[in-house]
């Protein structure tokens, strides 16, 4: 068939008279074009300038990346859609959205060779480890559990939210597993629900979290790339019913410094579908298995090298320092959420799985899954065995430079990423890192400004 049929094919089963085309970059921000459907079909998807890549968090760029890695033209390149992602836009009849791959090719001079624009693509690197996994006879399960904060502004800082701009209840103190609580928020939350049922983003759950006005959410289990891609959405949803009903949702990794931090589980767990027993993690007693084990050395080992891409911005470290179950080395355990890497208690030998306990709510989930899934099978592939404790060895970064300068000495982390994305994402931060450094106040003039609704 025709690929222009397909396009026209599938945005007619949506009634779809506009589509938006969502690329991910580093950020959870989507960025990409609303166009006319006659127009998305003939263009196939549609086309933006390459420097899409090369913006900061707060829309700038460093300037010695464009002639270097960038081209400095900023040409266009390709936005291909990914079909099996087209969902009407929550809200928005005969509005349909798309996520999109990158597709393009100019001169790197950095590289000395042509680069592919789907070489700076956290989605298509997550998409490459997931292809490695198959090519072994496996796949990853992965359940994700996200926290954020429904907030207000409040001069130049943040409070709580309230559950309308003009009620006059506001939580002053932590109204933890609170129902009545939640209940106040319940137009927000049936929006929510009603919005992850359109974009199929599979919530099952929520509750009032550990800190003011902070709720957790969770998602049923299913395939890696489905499951960044429903955080992904899941991030911007929120963001968008919030803002209507009056108030901010945000993933700041600690807009409170007294209060807990922001963060972004994953649960992990393997399978060799073609296995009569297919669970990778336990055996049929419920017994952890030596695949397991290897898997968490692999996340001990690497974890080190990959925390800038769980903690990506200088506020991330706010959450590890003052921390409050948010470890501070590579260890592991079983049901202890004081460990980075924790084995829940499991009702039966099938749901024996691992936890990543690392990045924050701030993270990009294409990151954070595609180097958790990449470290675990370089465990495997190795058989390692964990470490106990909490030895120096296992010692994690607690600065954005100490993570970036970790991140860039990996050899490991850099045949994982590529040359292109591993020097594009660390230039970027350090070009974040010195914007916030060079204010008077960072915390209130950067973290606060930017990150309670862009992280």
């Amino acid at each position: 068939m025709n690929p222009n049929q397909d396009f026209q094919t599938a945005a007619h089963a949506l009634g779809a008279r506009f589509i938006e085309c969502a690329l991910a970059d580093f950020s959870s921000l989507a960025r990409g074009k609303l166009l006319s459907t006659d127009e998305w079909v003939g263009q196939a998807g549609c086309r933006l300038p390459n420097v899409l890549f090369g913006m900061t968090v707060t829309g700038g760029w460093p300037e010695h990346l464009f002639g270097d890695l960038m081209p400095k033209g900023y040409g266009d390149m390709q936005l291909v859609p990914d079909l099996s992602t087209l969902r009407a836009r929550p809200g928005r009849p005969g509005e349909a959205t798309v996520l999109c791959e990158p597709s393009g090719r100019w001169q790197a001079q950095s590289l000395g060779r042509e680069l592919d624009a789907s070489e700076l693509s956290p989605r298509a690197l997550l998409k490459k480890v997931v292809a490695q996994y198959a090519g072994l006879g496996l796949q990853a399960t992965v359940a994700p559990e996200l926290e954020l904060f429904l907030l207000r502004r409040e001069g130049d800082g943040v409070d709580c939210a309230r559950a309308r701009p003009d009620a006059p209840v506001q939580e002053r103190s932590c109204d933890q597993y609170s129902l009545e609580r939640m209940a106040h928020f319940e137009p927000f939350f049936d929006a929510l629900y009603a919005g992850c049922d359109t974009l199929g983003i599979p919530l099952s759950g929520h509750l009032h979290e550990a800190a003011r006005s902070q709720y957790e959410v969770n998602f049923r289990p299913g395939p890696a790339l489905e499951q960044a891609d429903a955080v992904f959405r899941f991030k911007r949803l929120a963001r968008e019913i919030a803002a209507r009903q009056g108030f901010l949702a945000s993933f700041a990794a600690k807009p409170f410094l007294d209060q807990p931090g922001t963060g972004m589980h994953w649960h992990f767990s393997l399978q060799r579908p073609d296995a009569d027993w297919p669970h990778v993690f336990a055996a049929p007693d419920g017994q952890a298995s030596p695949e397991l084990m290897h898997f968490i050395a692999g996340l001990q080992t690497y974890t080190p090298a990959a925390m800038a891409l769980f903690a990506p911005y200088d506020m991330s470290f706010d959450r590890i320092a003052l921390s409050d179950s948010s470890p501070t080395h590579a260890d592991w355990g079983f049901d202890d959420r004081l460990a980075a890497f924790r084995i829940p208690a499991a009702h039966s030998a099938a749901a024996v799985r691992v936890e990543n306990r690392l990045p924050g709510g701030d993270a990009s989930p294409y990151l954070a899954v595609a180097a958790t899934m990449a470290m675990g099978l370089a465990g495997l592939q190795e058989a390692r065995l964990p470490l106990a404790g909490k030895p120096e060895a296992l010692r994690l970064p607690r600065s954005l430079p100490e993570a970036l300068d970790a991140l860039e000495r990996s050899s490991a982390t850099r045949t994982l990423m590529g040359d292109a994305l591993m020097d594009l994402y660390v230039a970027l931060k350090r070009n974040e890192h010195d914007e916030r450094s060079a204010m008077a106040d960072p915390r209130q003039d950067w973290d606060l400004k930017h990150l309670i609704e862009l992280a």
